[in-house]
């Protein structure tokens, strides 16, 4: 049962204002809590209730717009007896972690919305990554959230404070924590993130501890977590994004791990300010940074100050954002075309 009142849930008076504007008498604030298939379990001033959204949203998400996520603010239409609800709109959102969507349209999935700090969680195991901590940052920082990358399994670490100074090298600007959910070490480091009615996010790939350190915080099993493989990994237990309320007041997404986080939107001058500084200094203001004379960037490779690895991945990156919003231009453009064509059938059919 939900024990929080809408302010415990970070409602505040400019969502509520943008409510009232909707001149909807019959509708009621509610924070999207759990999301499954089809389905959306709430959190209202009157409990809990499952809902599913309007016709017209569903409509709106074909033409490009966004259905709920978990962490959005609602306004819903409660059924007569309780307990079901349908979602009618969605609140302008303060921020929200996107990711292109499965299959070739390039739509995008909104993972967590309205959160205030990104928790970006990866292994120091055989797996760690520098360039994945690049890319996750790439969209944390285009999300609105304050990106914390935090380093699990710090206990399997043969040489953490290199592994230390490896993460810091690319994570400029936010904050890197080493922890180990087994020992306990490096916990409290996250503690100042956590404040009452503040909402953050567990990001990561399957196994590197989402559900684990969600437990620890919270001091209880809150999440199912499965036992360590042989080998040192995690095994993948998380299926549904879910927002869960800490003793310490503050608000928790825990997500379902991520093979790969494919890129919709991201900021790429923030992520890589060592790059883009010294692009500011080359001879030329539309240099490639691949064989144009006078390239700080490549000098800076040359004398070893940027590595060869991240200017390779700040490459691969732009190229793929750029990719992505070519395409989502063209699908637009489609979308706009094809409803053109419908508009002018209908005004052409005869009235009877």
């Amino acid at each position: 049962m939900l024990d929080a009142t809408l302010q415990d849930l970070g409602w505040d008076d400019a969502w509520a204002s943008e409510l009232e504007e909707l001149n909807e008498d019959d509708l009621i604030p509610g924070r999207v809590a759990e999301q499954h298939r089809g389905e959306y379990v709430v959190w209202t001033d009157a409990g809990e209730v499952r809902a599913k959204v309007a016709g017209r949203l569903r409509y709106e998400r074909s033409a490009g717009g966004d259905l709920p996520s978990v962490g959005d603010w609602v306004g819903a239409r409660v059924h007569p007896g309780g307990g079901r609800a349908t979602i009618d709109s969605v609140l302008t959102r303060r921020s929200a972690f996107r990711r292109k969507g499965a299959g070739f349209e390039s739509l995008d999935q909104v993972l967590a919305a309205n959160v205030d700090v990104a928790f970006l969680l990866t292994a120091l195991d055989d797996d760690f990554s520098p360039r994945r901590i690049e890319r996750y940052l790439t969209t944390a920082w285009e999300s609105g959230a304050q990106p914390v990358v935090v380093l699990t399994k710090a206990d399997l670490c043969l040489d953490l404070p290199a592994a230390l100074l490896e993460a810091e090298s690319v994570a400029i600007g936010a904050a890197v924590c080493a922890i180990s959910n087994v020992t306990g070490d490096g916990i409290d480091l996250l503690v100042s993130h956590l404040q009452p009615a503040q909402t953050v996010v567990l990001l990561g790939s399957s196994g590197v501890g989402k559900s684990t350190l969600l437990n620890r915080l919270a001091g209880r099993e809150l999440m199912r977590t499965a036992d360590v493989a042989a080998d040192g990994t995690g095994r993948h237990t998380t299926t549904h994004r879910e927002l869960v309320i800490l003793p310490s007041g503050a608000l928790v997404i825990d997500t379902p791990g991520l093979r790969e986080l494919q890129l919709y939107e991201g900021d790429i001058d923030t992520s890589f300010q060592d790059v883009e500084a010294l692009a500011s200094e080359c001879r030329f203001r539309d240099c490639a940074h691949t064989r144009e004379p006078g390239c700080a960037v490549l000098e800076a490779v040359d004398d070893g100050r940027l590595g060869l690895d991240r200017l390779r991945s700040w490459r691969k990156l732009q190229r793929e954002l750029e990719s992505i919003a070519a395409r989502t231009d063209r699908r637009l453009r489609h979308e706009r075309k094809r409803r053109w064509k419908q508009h002018a059938r209908s005004i052409r059919k005869p009235r009877w």
